[in-house]
């Protein structure tokens, strides 16, 4: 059974899209988060919802936690992440049948003075080291240390979020994100992404958009 799935929060009790296939659910007022699990003895995959009753229980990832502290439209797509994939990127498009330029990865860069920088730009691109230095004010940036990204962020690598993160970093956007209605961004861990507007991204990330990413 293919485990792509996606959540949205509702205002009410209205009937939400397949999670899963051959299963309809419908989320309560009260819903904050889902998680899915499968069990090991019988072949099904069942959500847990949050409800108000239990206000400690968190969401999967502190993306979402802090989206759903925001109350910010956001939309979450799940998929079964495969570790030898060549583009944690791409998987993510090809598996949730996306358009690969409104899938967007999210990388650490270093300027001269060791500042780190947060920069989301389209998977099917990389990103243009002198066009984020000049966004940011900077001489010159390279790709951040893996260790030190993690560290920083709180993430592992592939599942970097610009969402939620350890420590605020300042943030830069493509600006092609722009063109689109919504735009998927990693959601905090490999497998989930989460689906919202660049200006909501923009805003809880206080991220600029700059020209910063390159075919």
């Amino acid at each position: 059974m293919s485990k792509v799935g996606t959540e949205r929060s509702w205002s009410g009790y209205e009937p939400a899209q397949p999670l899963y296939t051959g299963i309809l659910w419908l989320l309560p007022k009260s819903h904050q988060c889902c998680r899915w699990r499968e069990s090991r003895h019988v072949h099904f995959t069942w959500l847990k919802v949050a409800g108000s009753r239990k206000p400690k229980e968190r969401c999967m990832t502190p993306a979402l936690d802090l989206l759903k502290k925001l109350r910010a439209e956001h939309r979450i797509h799940s998929y079964e992440h495969d570790p030898k994939a060549a583009s944690y990127g791409l998987e993510a498009a090809e598996k949730l049948g996306l358009e690969p330029a409104r899938v967007f990865k999210t990388l650490l860069a270093s300027t001269e003075k060791g500042e780190l920088l947060v920069a989301v730009v389209p998977v099917v691109g990389t990103l243009d080291l002198k066009a984020l230095a000049q966004a940011a004010g900077a001489k010159k940036t390279e790709m951040a240390d893996p260790a030190a990204a993690q560290r920083s962020t709180g993430y592992l690598l592939g599942g970097i979020s610009p969402l939620g993160q350890k420590k605020r970093l300042r943030t830069f956007i493509d600006d092609t994100a722009q063109g689109f209605e919504s735009i998927h961004v990693s959601a905090g861990r490999r497998g989930l992404e989460v689906e919202l507007s660049a200006a909501v991204l923009a805003e809880h990330t206080q991220a600029r958009f700059a020209a910063i990413g390159r075919e």
